[in-house]
């Protein structure tokens, strides 16, 4: 339908209409307050303008009515979160008769002019404008919505009565157009990505691309062109997805260059979380909701075109009507989400840097101070200790200081370290703790191991393949290289990972199939971290004549999905692991934060009492976390932060560590020192490098 502005009557609803779109853009608060105000009072002035120069029109009170009805709409869609999700049964009034119409025709019918229906209009929006100041007590706000929709209740209700007592033969009724409305509100919805339910109020600029479409005069051609653009749209839906995803469990956006590699183990650990079965079973749903997105969003792309090429110039004046005030407000509506056309920029920018970030990261591989250094220069602080990396997975800051989110996790982690400092000090040992900086965040643990082993900040995918094809001192190889054997337990891993024994240059890889554990998985893991450890002491530790291990030890326990760990048992009891069959196990729990704390307890006492059963004045430990949990555990922002304790009994070796001003016990203090990952290698080899 054009907008036929010409009337001075409609140029008043015209721009009623422009300010309900400004308000739908920056909100009813602030300025935006002001202009629903302005827009109200116009509300009075149009009718007048209309009878006064004899200019009243059907249309111009279609018009004005439609503007009345999306204007309320737009306020109601503010206020619900604030005041309660019912609000929106005022916004919605006139499109649920509009649907209504479809099922009864009757109902499309003129019914007799009523002034009291133009107060209730304007009831509502005033009544809606003043809950949206928030200027009023939230009782009286409440109270005046409900009289609103009961006198909104009665107008409609009237005006249905009356349709349904005078109608006499069905009225005729446009059909078809619901599809054409169906496939707009998609391709609206997709362009405009929305956060928020007020956010798909918002015109998107980027609708001009659509209907451009129109004026291509070949059919085929349109269609192709739709179809295209569809697809693409349908590509930045699903990315926009897992950038939700990533940013909820990672705490980054989804990178398209590298990022498809988490899909597959994404799947293993809902596995574990669900059952293999149904974790398959959800990744084919997903894959069928992929293709029918895709699919309707193209078809969706070609019928809006299509349409708008029936009525190009009705098409082109009610697009122009909705977006250039869209894209004359970008500068105020900024702070809204971005659409589908700034996604798809973003991830082009995004690959652009990726490719250029590789040159960079090239560099930085290559420019190795410790690359010419002779070997037996080296860690000669050390000569005669075993000495032991100790990952304990998602064991983050949130852990030793809880947050706002989650204040209870320290109330039960907090008095494990601090009677586990206690214990290690009556048995010998000395800890100096603090928080390393992860390049991580919730998962990709292989990412913060990298970061440590090599002093580069390893925080894609794409930079730790990267790493792993070139040639890079780690401190594994560093202690290879000064005659130590190099070990790697990882008991999560099911399959040979020869490019990281490649890279590393371990002499030995242990994994779940090869240290003969013959009881029960708990969880993620397939094994407990009592036995891992007992297991690692007698393969690798208890052997008299043998050179001094330097190995990195990934305890697995408190690994995501959370699951109740077994007690501990008797440490020449563990076995092949049996014991555990009949062990009996934490208290499970349905608050995912209360398991996440357990296994963090579970796998620090498991490790003190270790360290006081098998006392050696010859074993030094790094034990930190990879990364934080996920942020369900941590809540918003909550950083990326580990901790991170040397522990040791010879005096000589917590003397060398006292210049890094790192903190007593096992428990950091919220201002003990952070260090970014990347820089630990070097500090480490530079400190015990050192006659």
């Amino acid at each position: 339908m054009v907008l036929l502005v010409h009337r001075p009557a409609d140029l008043v609803t015209a721009i009623r209409a422009a300010l309900a779109l400004v308000v739908a853009a920056v909100g009813p608060s602030g300025p935006g307050l002001v202009l629903v105000a302005v827009a109200l009072a116009l509300d009075l002035v149009d009718g007048q303008v209309a009878r006064r120069t004899g200019t009243v029109s059907a249309f111009g009170a279609r018009f004005d009515m439609e503007v009345d009805a999306f204007l309320i709409a737009v306020l109601s869609v503010y206020v619900a979160p604030v005041v309660g999700w019912w609000v929106l049964a005022i916004g919605a009034a006139r499109y649920l008769l509009w649907l209504a119409e479809r099922v009864w025709p009757w109902l499309h019918r003129s019914v007799p002019p009523r002034r009291w229906r133009k107060v209730v209009a304007a009831i509502q929006g005033v009544t809606l404008a003043v809950a949206a100041s928030e200027l009023l007590p939230a009782t009286l706000v409440e109270a005046a919505l409900v009289a609103a929709l009961v006198l909104l209740a009665e107008s409609f209700g009237r005006d249905v009565w009356w349709l349904a007592r005078t109608r006499q033969a069905e009225a005729p009724y446009p059909r078809g157009g619901w599809r054409w409305m169906v496939a707009l509100a998609a391709v609206w919805t997709a362009l405009v990505l929305p956060e928020t339910p007020a956010d798909v109020l918002l015109p998107p600029p980027e609708l001009l691309l659509v209907l451009a479409l129109a004026v291509v005069p070949w059919r085929r051609a349109r269609q192709v062109l739709s179809a295209a653009l569809g697809l693409v749209l349908g590509v930045v839906v699903v990315v926009r997805v897992l950038d939700l995803g990533f940013e909820r469990i990672l705490d980054r956006p989804f990178d398209p260059v590298t990022d498809w590699v988490y899909l597959g183990p994404g799947v293993g650990v809902l596995g574990d979380s669900i059952g293999v079965g149904a974790a398959r079973a959800t990744a084919v749903v997903a894959g069928l909701l992929v293709l029918a997105l895709l699919t309707l969003l193209a078809v969706a792309t070609v019928r809006v075109s299509g349409t708008a090429a029936a009525h190009r110039r009705p098409a082109v004046a009610a697009a122009l009507a909705i977006t250039l005030p869209a894209i004359a407000l970008t500068p105020i509506t900024r702070a809204g989400p971005d659409g589908a056309v700034a996604l798809a920029v973003d991830e082009v920018r995004q690959v652009r840097a990726d490719l250029a970030d590789r040159r960079t990261f090239g560099r930085q591989i290559a420019a190795d101070r410790y690359a010419d250094t002779p070997p037996d220069t080296v860690l000669r602080g050390l000569r005669g200790k075993d000495v032991l990396v100790v990952f304990v997975e998602s064991y983050g800051r949130v852990a030793v200081e809880g947050s706002d989110f989650a204040p209870a996790i320290d109330d039960g982690v907090d008095p494990v370290l601090d009677a586990g400092s206690r214990r290690l000090r009556a048995a010998g040992w000395q800890t100096r703790s603090a928080f390393l900086t992860s390049p991580t965040f919730g998962a990709a643990s292989w990412l913060a191991h990298s970061t440590l082993q090599s002093g580069l900040w390893v925080d894609s995918q794409r930079r730790y393949d990267q790493l792993l094809d070139a040639d890079r001192l780690t401190l594994a190889s560093a202690f290879e290289g000064a005659g130590w054997r190099t070990v790697f337990d990882v008991p999560a891993n099911t399959r040979d990972w020869p490019e990281g024994a490649g890279f590393y240059g371990f002499d030995q890889l242990y994994d779940s199939r090869s240290v003969g554990y013959r009881g029960p998985e708990f969880g993620y893991a397939p094994m407990p971290d009592q036995y891992t450890l007992e297991r690692f002491r007698r393969l690798e530790l208890e052997p008299a004549d043998r050179r001094p291990v330097m190995a990195e030890i990934d305890l697995v326990s408190s690994h995501h999905p959370w699951a109740p760990s077994p007690d501990l048992v008797p440490w020449d009891r563990v076995g092949d692991g049996s014991v555990f069959a009949d062990t009996p196990t934490q208290p499970g729990s349905s608050d995912v934060r209360e398991l996440y704390g357990q296994s963090i307890e579970y796998t620090m006492s498991t490790l003190v009492s270790f360290l006081e059963t098998y006392p050696d004045p010859d074993l030094v430990l790094v034990v930190l976390g990879d990364h934080q949990p996920h942020s369900y555990v941590t809540g918003p922002d909550p950083g990326h932060d580990v901790p991170i304790s040397v522990i040791a009994q010879d005096p000589r070796v917590v003397r060398r560590v006292a210049s890094w001003g790192w903190q007593p016990g096992l428990r950091p203090r919220p201002d003990a020192t952070v260090w970014p990952m990347d820089a630990f290698r070097d500090r480490f080899l530079e400190t015990f490098s050192r006659s």
